[in-house]
């Protein structure tokens, strides 16, 4: 059983940077595709990053060329760099396996806000 905890959120000026962290509890290698979602308010929750085992990448076209995700296997931890903050970027985010989220690993996510 994985558990996952996500940290790093806060509030940030447009055009801010955020560094979130995912720990596992477990070991997350046996998950071979990790994402990072998020679910503004009054919306659905969203896939925006996903990284494989073996570190390729794919991004929401909303947030391409401005957030980053990347992997520690060793660390049991997944990481999104997020760059170049803009208002609409404010929500929860979560990470999970990828593309649609283990039932039982969804945490409490991290507040992300982006405002002046």
């Amino acid at each position: 059983q994985v558990q996952l905890v996500e940290s790093g959120g806060g509030l940030v000026q447009p055009g801010g940077s955020l560094r979130l962290s995912c720990a596992a509890s477990g070991s997350i290698f046996s998950i071979n595709t990790m994402g990072w979602y998020r679910q503004a308010p009054g919306k659905q929750r969203e896939l925006v990053a996903v990284i494989t085992r073996g570190g390729r990448t794919n991004y929401a076209d909303s947030v391409k060329g401005r957030f980053t995700i990347s992997r520690d296997n060793a660390k049991n931890t997944v990481y999104l760099q997020m760059n170049s903050l803009k208002p609409e970027d404010t929500a929860v985010y979560y990470c999970n396996s990828a593309p649609s989220g283990i039932a039982d690993y969804w945490g409490q996510g991290t507040q992300v806000t982006v405002s002046s």
